[in-house]
């Protein structure tokens, strides 16, 4: 494995941990894909340090878990901006 790629998916692993980042925001701070993190994580880090594979491991486990909580908060709050832009709407047209 090349050393750039190994001291990238050590940066990523220990950034999840102390985070507890998501794969789309550790690719997002990092400048690569969601594959590529995923595949550092899952594939590349366990060759590499397989108790911090675990680790990192949990964290996305939790994150993954949590995902259509998440989820659902974003729409509430979609929704609840939507309907007060509309009563404000409302309020200036009367």
């Amino acid at each position: 494995m090349q050393e750039h790629i190994r001291r990238r998916v050590l940066d990523i692993s220990a950034y999840i941990i102390e985070s507890s980042a998501t794969v789309r925001h550790a690719a997002k701070v990092f400048g690569v894909s969601k594959s590529t993190v995923h595949k550092d994580m899952t594939e590349r880090l366990p060759l590499i340090d397989k108790e911090l594979a675990e680790r990192v491991r949990q964290v996305l486990d939790i994150n993954k878990a949590e995902r259509h909580i998440r989820g659902g908060e974003a729409t509430r709050q979609k929704y609840r901006e939507k309907m007060n832009s509309d009563q404000a709407a409302a309020t200036l047209d009367s």
